[in-house]
């Protein structure tokens, strides 16, 4: 199965939190946070929404960090759990 999103929406995937942190602390799993950064899979076509034109910023391959309670979460067939979030919600592009 393939997702193809629309207007200003942008499929993501989340990168794996860290297991220890800069100082070597090993973080147990129910106490590590979800991290709020992703890669994009795929990018919707832009176009007018809401009366305004928007334009797609994002391309699939960039990673990014998103607004932390945004998106709806999609589990496929391949057991991958991806998230789909507006453009805005998307706050910067990681370089």
């Amino acid at each position: 199965m393939k997702l193809q999103p629309l207007a200003d929406r942008v499929v993501l995937k989340q990168l794996e939190a860290e297991e220890t942190t800069k100082s070597g602390i090993v973080l147990p799993g129910k106490e590590k946070e979800k991290p709020q950064q992703a890669e994009v899979i795929a990018v919707g076509p832009g176009g007018v929404v809401d009366g305004k034109e928007v334009k797609m910023e994002v391309k699939k391959g960039d990673h990014v960090i998103y607004s932390k309670y945004s998106g709806t979460e999609v589990k496929l067939d391949d057991d991958v759990t991806y998230i789909i979030v507006k453009q805005s919600d998307i706050l910067c592009v990681i370089k």
